[in-house]
């Protein structure tokens, strides 16, 4: 299994998969004919799809400003739902070409089975059962078990990234106006955070706070802006609102935030290399899903709860979310997206609190709701995939 810095990648919105995945994609096949004068991509599947409203076009073109672009929406046959092909001319005369697939995350992967030098295995575990076996025998902590594995470098990327999201939350804080797209959705977080209810009990305003920081990020990432996959911009504001409470709120010190970040950082990274974590693959049980197992993770550590209850949290907070599908209006990553990152972290929360009490009795461990979630998104119809083809997607009416 590969590094959990993986996991986390600093870019930006809305869709890790159609803008951060296309962005690197593009850099790297640049750097394979920097002497060509014209590039050529062709989107396929989801990207074909859904990629004028997530801004794929515009992704490719920070890296090739002239690309010539094109959306092939009739090729059903594809390896992956977010493929792309690349093609490099000089003179008029092919260079060379690639399919290249974003396969979540902001991750790719090109034809033949390549991936970037970051992604090499350094983890000998596949499953969560099989670390959880490894701490157990060595008598250490899933922390622990993270940095034996990581090394030293762990600590400085995750500082990075935390600072990544906690900018995201304020930036998402203090803005206000409308967001792109022509939905007229007005950003919000900044009203949620200030307007407190009459005789607002320490609850009400707990999840106040809460969803406050995460319609904050995911509200950057609908208008384009820096944030963190966690594990994708499609979910970025679910571990961010949790832990930017935990910190701001709470008071839990910086070097305990970054613990927590790590062992959810495992947590995704069992789901990608086990399953997915491609809403275009596995539909939004892969993306919001998938967040929400991370941030009860996340919680779980700094609660100081076992392996088994945190485990136990991350496992409840996806077998909650089988079957959730993909379905973005108007191909934005808006609704119900971004309100489905504060019900996200609230299952998280719910998570943690069953895990303390009900560990013992539990029959499902977390790498069988993983491989559920797979097989229910590969059976999943594929409009409810992020093609925007069914759901709040189809259903939906613009207001005249």
């Amino acid at each position: 299994m590969r590094s959990i810095k993986t996991v986390y990648k600093i870019g930006q919105g809305p869709s890790s998969s159609h803008t951060v995945g296309p962005f690197r994609a593009a850099k790297w096949f640049k750097s394979l004919y920097p002497e060509a004068d014209v590039f050529d991509v062709t989107l396929f599947g989801s990207l074909a799809f859904t990629g004028e409203g997530h801004g794929t076009g515009k992704a490719i073109r920070r890296i090739l400003p002239d690309a010539v672009i094109h959306c092939n929406n009739d090729e059903t046959d594809l390896p992956h739902p977010n493929t792309m092909l690349f093609k490099a001319f000089r003179g008029g005369e092919l260079l060379g070409s690639k399919r290249i697939f974003s396969i979540g995350g902001g991750s790719i992967r090109w034809e033949g089975g390549g991936g970037h030098e970051e992604d090499r295995e350094i983890y000998p575990q596949k499953t969560f059962g099989e670390m959880l076996y490894h701490c157990h025998q060595e008598g250490i902590s899933l922390k622990e078990f993270i940095y034996r594995t990581e090394g030293p470098s762990l600590t400085p990327y995750l500082a990075a990234v935390w600072a990544a999201m906690k900018e995201a939350v304020e930036r998402g804080l203090a803005a206000e106006g409308e967001l792109p797209g022509g939905l007229h959705n007005k950003r919000v977080a900044k009203m949620i955070n200030k307007t407190r209810c009459y005789n607002e009990s320490p609850d009400v305003t707990m999840n106040r706070m809460i969803a406050s920081y995460a319609y904050a990020v995911s509200e950057e990432n609908a208008d384009e802006g820096v944030v963190v996959t966690a594990p994708t911009c499609g979910s970025c504001g679910v571990l961010p609102s949790l832990l930017y409470f935990m910190q701001k709120d709470k008071g839990f010190p910086e070097n305990e935030i970054l613990e927590a970040l790590a062992v959810a950082g495992l947590i995704g990274n069992v789901i990608r290399t086990n399953a997915s974590i491609s809403g275009a693959e596995c539909g939004c049980q892969a993306e919001i899903g998938s967040a929400s197992s991370m941030a009860a993770a996340a919680l779980a550590t700094l609660y100081g709860l076992s392996a088994k209850q945190t485990e136990y949290a991350a496992e409840i907070a996806m077998e909650h979310s089988l079957g959730l599908t993909c379905d973005p209006v108007g191909g934005l990553v808006q609704i119900p997206c971004i309100e489905r990152n504060t019900v996200g972290a609230m299952r998280a929360m719910d998570a943690v609190n069953l895990s303390r009490f009900m560990t013992g009795i539990r029959k499902i461990s977390f790498d069988d709701v993983v491989e559920t979630m797979y097989q229910t998104g590969k059976d999943m119809n594929e409009k409810y995939r992020e093609t925007a083809h069914g759901g709040l997607a189809e259903i939906y009416r613009k207001p005249v």
